[in-house]
Formats: structure tokens, C-alpha cells, sequence
């Protein structure tokens, strides 16, 4: 069977390519693998940041494989709870890389597509893109993390207008909400990913992880807790290789060369 997530790695920065024609949809195969690529990332130290986009220009990802549902259908419930928490392994292991990463939506991105994305650090629209969460409009809810990413991204009120509604957002409508970092003409969206990965790339990995882990941490936690993750992590990284450095580095006028310890 041949593989339908792709990787490719250069200078610092991990490109996923999920290619499962005809609208790269995430199927248990794709999620497996989405799993694996991602572990190779976060294990590989040559790598920085990863960015994820779907094959062609009609789809990020088009939800989940509907054909595989009839199977669920004659599941237990504890088989479909089971099958479920595997998937939120899958997308809980890539919303907590220690690496920053970065969605490319070029085209549609519905379903569990839109609930892929919501676990990646940054999220660029091509233009053409569509986002959002239909899955009310076949008697289901989101059940990729999407009741639980959504809301904290966009606030309460609106993540329930768009799961109860169902309808999609345009990329400049996802954009006015913060659902999207920025929007790019159809086509330009991986120039535009990378141009922002290659900027993270060269900077120190070890600032990159402890910001990821100060915001995620303290996501959850009151503003008090927050300053105490934010304290603890300031004063470990000033035990890194990286920050003697770039103080150096500042100090003498130069750029600094970042060896990611």
C-alpha cells in the first residue's frame, strides 16, 4: 500500500504532504501516518519547523472518510471511544511537538481537516480556501478535538455559531476571527509558509520549544500559574548553549549562528 503522507526535509524545515486524492481526506491510514512522519519530526534535531499541506490545489483536507463510516456504525461504543482516543493521540502528539508548525490550507478544509489545522502553531490561507465544521449536517459533531481547540482559539460563542450552523468561512472571514494568521492568493501559499518557517528556522530551537510550551502550558492554567510556567522556563534557558550566543553574538554586532542547545 503506498504511503499518503509524504516528508521532505531541508535547512532546518519539514514539509508534510498529505496526498490522498481526490480531497486528501483523513482516513485511518493517513491519520496512522500522520503519526508517524510527525514522531520522525519531532525526533529528528536537524529539523526546526514543519509545515503541513494538502496534495493540489482542491483540498487541505476535506474532513474524514465518510466511507469508513458504516464500519463505526456497527461498532461498539467502546470500539468507536477506542478508535477515537487514537486519533486524539495522533493530533495531540502534533498540537504538542516541541517545534513549531505551520498549516498551509490550499483549498477546502473541513471536518478534520479544520481540526488538523487547529493543531498547528500558525495556519495560512490561499485565497480560495474554505474552512469550517459540517459535521452537524450529518447528525454528528466534531470529534477531532474541534469542540475543545476551536472555542479557545476563536472564543465560546462563535465556535458554537460555526459547529451548530455547519457552514463554512471563507479565508478572509476565518482571518477576522483569528482562525487564520494570514490569507495569500491561490497558489502563493507555500512560498508564503515557508518564507515564515525559514525565519523560525533560524533562530534558536531551544526559545522556539520553551515559547510553544509557556503559551500551551499556560493556555490552561490562571494568569498567576502562567508566570510561574513562564519564570521556570526563562530561567532554564539561560543555561542553553544558545543564549551564551545570542548575547554574544549581540554584544560583538553579528548575526548568531544558533546550534539548537
Amino acid at each position: 500500500m503506498a504511503n499518503l503522507v509524504h516528508l521532505e526535509a531541508s535547512n532546518g524545515i519539514a514539509v508534510v504532504t498529505i496526498n490522498n486524492p481526490p480531497m486528501n481526506v483523513l482516513s485511518g491510514q493517513v491519520t496512522k501516518e500522520l503519526g508517524e512522519v510527525f514522531t520522525q519530526i519531532a525526533e529528528d534535531s536537524n529539523i526546526i519547523v514543519a509545515v503541513i499541506r494538502g496534495e493540489g490545489s482542491r483540498a487541505f483536507m476535506a474532513g474524514a472518510d465518510i466511507k469508513e463510516f458504516p464500519y463505526w456504525l456497527e461498532m461498539s461504543k467502546e470500539e468507536v471511544k477506542s478508535m477515537n482516543m487514537e486519533s486524539h493521540r495522533v493530533l495531540n502528539f502534533i498540537d504538542n511537538l516541541p517545534k513549531p508548525t505551520i498549516a498551509m490550507l490550499n483549498g477546502i478544509t473541513f471536518g478534520g481537516g479544520c481540526e488538523l489545522a487547529l493543531t498547528c502553531d500558525i495556519r495560512i490561507a490561499e485565497d480560495h480556501a474554505q474552512i469550517g465544521l459540517p459535521e452537524v449536517k450529518l447528525g454528528l459533531f466534531p470529534g477531532g478535538g474541534g469542540t475543545q481547540r476551536l472555542p479557545r482559539l476563536v472564543g465560546e460563542a462563535k465556535a458554537k455559531e460555526l459547529m451548530f450552523i455547519g457552514d463554512p468561512l471563507t479565508a478572509e472571514q476565518a482571518l477576522q476571527i483569528g482562525l487564520v494568521n494570514a490569507v495569500v492568493p491561490k497558489g502563493e501559499g507555500m512560498e508564503a509558509a515557508l518564507a515564515m518557517a525559514k525565519k523560525m528556522a533560524g533562530y534558536s530551537l531551544q526559545a522556539l520549544t520553551r515559547i510553544k510550551k509557556a503559551v500551551n502550558e499556560g493556555n490552561d492554567k490562571s494568569f498567576d500559574e502562567g508566570l510561574e510556567i513562564e519564570a521556570d522556563l526563562f530561567a532554564d534557558i539561560f543555561g542553553t548553549e544558545d543564549v551564551r550566543e545570542g548575547v554574544q553574538a549581540f554584544i560583538e554586532k553579528r548575526s548568531p549562528s544558533f546550534k539548537h542547545k
